[in-house]
């Protein structure tokens, strides 16, 4: 099945932007990948460093998703988006960076929409969400969406 931007906006009941395609396919990668001030990251590059706690909340991800993160002072949200019974998600993460938002597991293609930049998939696998962060000379600061 094709998902597309407009299929999962219709899902979830997020509008996006109306600059952007909705019609085209959504691409679905195995890899890292950006969206804005997010960036996903499959856990086998950055553990073990960043790792799940034994005792850690995993959560089913509904149809509708789940808002990952909003954008600065309460922008847009980043929302997680599967088929039911496909993905889980916690937030019970170690992460010495502290930019570690949560790890979800997938068993099919699961999505990360947002209303500016449209969605990008994420094939089969375990991934950490991260914020991303910039460097200006000497500092470092949270990229802000």
């Amino acid at each position: 099945m094709t998902v597309t931007l407009a299929s999962l906006s219709r899902q979830t009941g997020l509008a996006v932007l109306d600059h952007l395609e909705q019609s085209v396919s959504i691409p679905v990668v195995d890899g890292l990948h950006a969206q804005g001030d997010l960036i996903v990251i499959p856990l086998s590059v950055v553990a073990p460093s960043v790792r799940t706690w034994s005792h850690s909340v995993w959560t089913d991800v509904p149809p509708e998703g789940v808002e990952l993160l909003r954008g600065a002072a309460g922008g847009n949200p980043h929302t997680l988006v599967a088929d039911p019974g496909t993905c889980r998600w916690t937030t019970d993460v170690t992460d010495p960076l502290w930019l570690a938002i949560g790890v979800f597991e997938t068993s099919a293609a699961a999505y990360l929409l947002h209303p500016e930049h449209g969605a990008t998939g994420c094939a089969p696998g375990t991934y950490v969400v991260r914020r991303q962060r910039e460097h200006e000379g000497h500092r470092a600061r949270l990229v802000a969406d």
